[in-house]
This record gives C-alpha cells, structure tokens and sequence, in this order.
C-alpha cells in the first residue's frame, strides 16, 4: 500500500467523474454535503463519507492494520447501490 500511495503522490490527478448519481437525485436534501463516490483519472475511486475511524478502527479483523495515512470511511448503503453499475467488475 505504501508504495501505491508514492505513485499518488507522484502524478497528476484529478477527478474523472461522479459515480452513480449525484446527491440531489438520491434524496440529499442540501445536495452539496452529501456521501458521494468519484473515478479517478487513475482509474482508483475517491469517496466523501463519514470519517469513522476512531468508533471503528478497533473493530477491524486481526491482522488488518490500517496505515497511518489511512481512515475508515463510512458511504451509506443508498449511495453505493446508486453507484454499482457504474463500478467495474474488472
């Protein structure tokens, strides 16, 4: 992992495009503040959801360890499934 996040850092990125529909078609109320799912120009998939860390991190499986770049994010159900048919299954 360590090494993808060199590569990040590296080149250019941006966002390619939304994935699934935006937040006001999935019945978020403000539509600016909303969980949201992006493709990268990398092809990785970036994603606005609850930080949750701190109430989650110690329920991790044994052995996952989460670096300390890392966070656990949190994208509520209704999102990912508006976002599923535009993930690659590849």
């Amino acid at each position: 992992m360590t090494a993808h996040i060199g590569r990040l850092n590296a080149r250019k990125l941006s966002i390619a495009h939304r994935v699934g529909l935006p937040p006001c078609k999935r019945g978020c109320l403000s539509g600016q503040t909303c969980p949201d799912i992006f493709k990268l120009t990398d092809g990785d998939f970036a994603v606005i959801g609850r930080d949750e860390t701190d109430r989650l991190e110690s329920l991790l499986p044994p052995g996952r360890i989460r670096a300390a770049d890392e966070r656990i994010v949190v994208v509520d159900r209704h999102t990912v499934i508006c976002a599923k048919d535009d993930i690659p299954d590849d």
